[in-house]
């Protein structure tokens, strides 16, 4: 399957499913089918999120955090 322009694999078993972008050795996403079924999906979906930011290297969430954060900029009047 292709998201936003990325291939992903995904791999269907007994206990739920894997998304695993092509090329890649490692899910980027794994629910367990027990925790879609007791609707936990969403927290399982977020907690394994969270555990990808952690992989990533610090530059590229400090990048992403301070693009995120950046103050707008408001005109004043002079007067």
């Amino acid at each position: 399957m292709t998201v936003e322009g990325v291939d992903y694999t995904v791999a269907l078993d007994p206990d739920g499913f894997r998304l695993t972008a092509k090329g890649k050795r490692t899910p980027q996403v794994e629910l367990l089918w027990r925790d879609l079924l007791s609707g936990e999906a969403a927290l399982a979906v977020a907690l394994n999120a969270s555990l990808l930011d952690k992989r990533r290297p610090a530059k590229s969430r400090e990048t992403e955090h301070s693009a995120a954060v950046k103050p707008r900029r408001t005109k004043t009047s002079k007067g």
